[in-house]
């Protein structure tokens, strides 16, 4: 569905993406992660021709040369844009005149969505009346009107609480299952494990994690220890020798092992009663902040901190 070879964008002195190649197969649910200013959403405009890049290819749909404003691709960007004094069935309406549809067509798909999305009593309602939630569930309406092939999505899931936030996320599966191709930016990485059958990150500009979660997870091996106290005793940095990135979830304590878990156990159990213990793969979160975590920040700052939060 989407392929990028070699390609490199520059903002005078900043490299924004730096020989960066990507392949969406078609009828995937890509995530695209990566820290703030790493070159996710240049990356996405790019794809969609709003900007150009400097250097290397750029193919949609088998395609060199596309429009951004193509019938058959939806996009919803990050800096959202609707009319507040506008009502939400005329203002989707309009939108769905823009991909082509004729009124009939947009009003039927509108009232759809709109029922799906539990909005249909907002129909006539102003969008400033809306809240931050609906307004942003109302733009996903607007983005997928036109049923793309091509769904690209920045940052979809920012700002939304648990309840939207899951039915947005149904949503993408049921559109994903009629065949619609989705790229979605995020800084969730819980969202992208439970959604994606691929996963990209981008670093600096350059592509560093690209495969399924199950392929980049062994990538990392086996090497991340889970444990609890049962009488809520704490860890510090050295108290298991060998251990790195001990940190506290809010429930369990997390560390990389390179030994034999036995030792970190025994080690464990001097500290305090053990009633949880278990050697897992690396999640989604561990291997970004491995990746992202700033050159300048000791780990050890970093665990601090958040025991410190928690």
């Amino acid at each position: 569905m989407v392929k990028l070879e070699n390609v490199t964008k520059r903002f005078r002195e900043h490299l924004a993406v730096d020989s960066f190649d990507l392949e969406v197969p078609e009828g995937a649910l890509f995530g695209f992660i990566g820290p703030n200013g790493s070159g996710k959403t240049t990356t996405l405009r790019m794809i969609l021709r709003i900007i150009e890049q400097d250097s290397g290819s750029i193919s949609v749909m088998g395609e060199p040369h596309h429009s951004s404003a193509n019938d058959a691709i939806g996009y919803l960007p990050e800096e959202r844009g609707l009319y507040r004094k506008m009502t939400v069935l005329r203002q989707l309406m309009y939108f769905g005149n823009l991909k082509g549809l004729t009124n009939r067509a947009a009003k039927a798909a509108a009232l759809e969505w709109l029922e799906r999305l539990n909005l249909l009593e907002w129909k006539d309602k102003k969008l400033e009346t809306l809240s931050k939630g609906m307004s942003q569930k109302i733009q996903f309406i607007a983005t997928v009107l036109g049923k793309p092939r091509l769904l690209i999505l920045d940052e979809p899931f920012s700002g939304l609480d648990p309840v939207n936030l899951e039915v947005l996320r149904d949503a993408l599966l049921e559109m994903r299952k009629s065949g619609t191709t989705v790229i979605f930016s995020t800084h969730d990485m819980h969202i992208a494990e439970q959604l994606c059958d691929h996963i990209c990150m981008i670093y600096k500009g350059q592509k560093v994690l690209d495969g399924s979660l199950e392929s980049i997870q062994s990538k990392y091996g086996q090497d991340t220890l889970r444990l609890h106290f049962r009488s809520g005793t704490g860890l510090e940095e050295g108290q298991i020798p060998g251990a790195s990135g001990v940190r506290y979830t809010g429930r369990f304590w997390e560390m990389r092992y390179a030994g034999d878990p036995h030792d970190a156990l025994q080690a464990a159990m001097q500290v305090g009663r053990v009633d949880h213990f278990e050697v897992v793969h690396p999640s989604l979160h561990d291997i970004f902040v491995r990746i992202a975590q700033p050159a300048d920040l000791p780990e050890e700052a970093t665990i601090k901190q958040e025991v410190s939060d928690a």
